[in-house]
């Protein structure tokens, strides 16, 4: 029986493990709608206290293995302010409406935007950032690496270049300015770079060495391929992947795990040798992201998290088919170690409580036992 950190550290040796290491709630993309609490009543654990208390017990009791520190920064004196109960603008100047699930982004700040533009732009200033925040947050990376036998995950503090594009530009406009403007482009993400340069430096400065792996999110695919040619990513967006991942590895020795939903299979060596040593979702659904040929191609290189299928599986199947497939994908992902289990994204309210029961259920097995403290 191996402890959280021993089972974690020999998945990211691609060794043979009790189980595979489990996930619920502890990056931005594996979360769950109404929080882990939803899942209290079929676990018999009544409400009490606060509801984080009421998360962290469930937790506790589905033996989970990862716990989380730190999000998305916010500098001081940016544009971010709620306009209503439903309407908000974010630090960068995007904004956002309730759509009744979650808040969408409805105004792009740089449609239509010169070069000119960009340089009069109000952009973050990271060297605002409330250093307190940035205290109370080291010393809860601090607590859980030191107080607690759970594997301790960073969330990443900065957004990608390539979605803050997409989103301050529109899609359509800034995927006609990756070719036609690419000067436009590029000055968009040195500037970006930069700022998340700041944040990369005060971030993992304290934090970094009480974190075992950290995450990123910049989706880089569509359910059919890669929202841009395999060429276009490396010549202008991965540049600025591997910047920082070298900088984060500078200051901690955290693994870094990136998150992009689609079908990024043509460009997942690019990943690895950028590198990200951590992939997730695992879409099986979207083409080229079956499970077994990534296992196969990749497996020797990149631990797998995620897989489990949000798309038709975990919203309409029994729990008896998720316990099934769950089991399968382990065995697939999970063979010689490399794989942690969790969702392939968010658990939204469409996903019935027993069925997400039902995948941890498929990792512990009737016999397992919590881990060693």
């Amino acid at each position: 029986m191996s402890t959280y950190r021993e089972r974690f550290a020999l998945t990211l040796e691609h060794r043979d493990v009790d189980r595979p290491p489990m996930d619920l709630d502890a990056t931005d993309m594996t979360g769950i709608d109404g929080g882990p609490r939803r899942l209290a009543p079929l676990l018999d654990i009544r409400p009490g206290g606060s509801p984080e208390e009421t998360d962290e017990a469930v937790l506790a009791a589905l033996d989970i293995d990862i716990r989380d520190v730190g999000g998305i920064l916010v500098p001081e004196g940016t544009q971010e302010r709620r306009v209503s109960e439903t309407e908000r603008i974010d630090a960068w100047g995007i904004g956002y409406r309730w759509n009744g699930h979650h808040f969408e982004a409805v105004s792009r700040p740089l449609a239509g935007a010169t070069l000119d533009d960009l340089e009069r732009y109000p952009w973050p200033e990271a060297d605002s950032m409330d250093r307190r925040r940035i205290d109370r947050l080291t010393e809860t990376a601090r607590y859980l690496c030191e107080r607690t036998p759970y594997v301790v995950c960073a969330r990443h503090p900065v957004f990608g270049v390539l979605e803050l594009g997409l989103w301050m530009c529109g899609y359509d406009e800034f995927f006609l300015r990756m070719a036609a403007e690419p000067e436009f482009v590029r000055r968009f993400f040195d500037i970006v770079w930069a700022y998340q340069r700041r944040v990369v430096e005060i971030y993992y400065g304290a934090l970094g060495p009480y974190v075992h792996f950290t995450t990123s999110g910049d989706d880089f695919g569509e359910q059919r391929g890669p929202l841009i040619s395999p060429a276009m990513f490396r010549e202008m967006v991965l540049p600025y992947l591997e910047k920082r991942i070298r900088l984060i590895a500078s200051y901690t020795d955290a693994a870094f795990f990136h998150h992009s939903c689609g079908s990024i299979r043509e460009i997942i060596p690019d990943l690895i040798r950028a590198g990200v040593r951590i992939l997730n979702p695992i879409q099986p659904r979207a083409r080229g992201m079956e499970p077994d040929g990534l296992k196969r191609d990749f497996g020797a290189e990149l631990v797998f998290y995620g897989g489990v299928d949000t798309q038709e599986l975990l919203p309409s199947g029994t729990p008896g088919e998720v316990e099934a497939e769950t089991r399968r994908l382990i065995g697939v992902l999970g063979r010689q170690g490399g794989y942690v289990l969790s969702a392939a994204h968010t658990l939204q309210e469409d996903v019935p409580a027993a069925n997400v029961l039902a995948m941890y259920r498929a990792a512990r097995g009737p016999t397992s036992r919590r881990a060693s403290p």
